[in-house]
């Protein structure tokens, strides 16, 4: 991914690197507090929620329980979606 946005930028590697680098801080700290990052075009990073619940030991078939947990979320763009379709 740096050498891609660096050839695609022109700029250095260490440069293209800190700005993904920046990026994804970026949207894990704002997605880490609860927040939807959009980017127009390509699609938004949110927060969703799963359940507590039952599941099973694949080995033993015991019974575990499974706690609640907070997941993270991406949905595409229309623009991503159509670009990946070939629309």
């Amino acid at each position: 991914m740096v050498d891609a946005v660096a050839a695609k930028t022109g700029g250095s590697k260490a440069a293209a690197g800190e700005a993904i680098d920046a990026f994804i801080g970026t949207v894990t700290a704002a997605v880490s507090k609860g927040d939807t990052v959009q980017l127009i075009g390509f699609g938004s990073f949110s927060t969703g929620a799963r359940a507590a619940r039952v599941g099973r030991n694949p080995s033993t078939g015991a019974e575990i329980q499974i706690p609640a947990a907070k997941t993270v979320k991406f949905t595409a763009g229309k623009a991503f979606k159509d670009a990946v379709n070939g629309a």
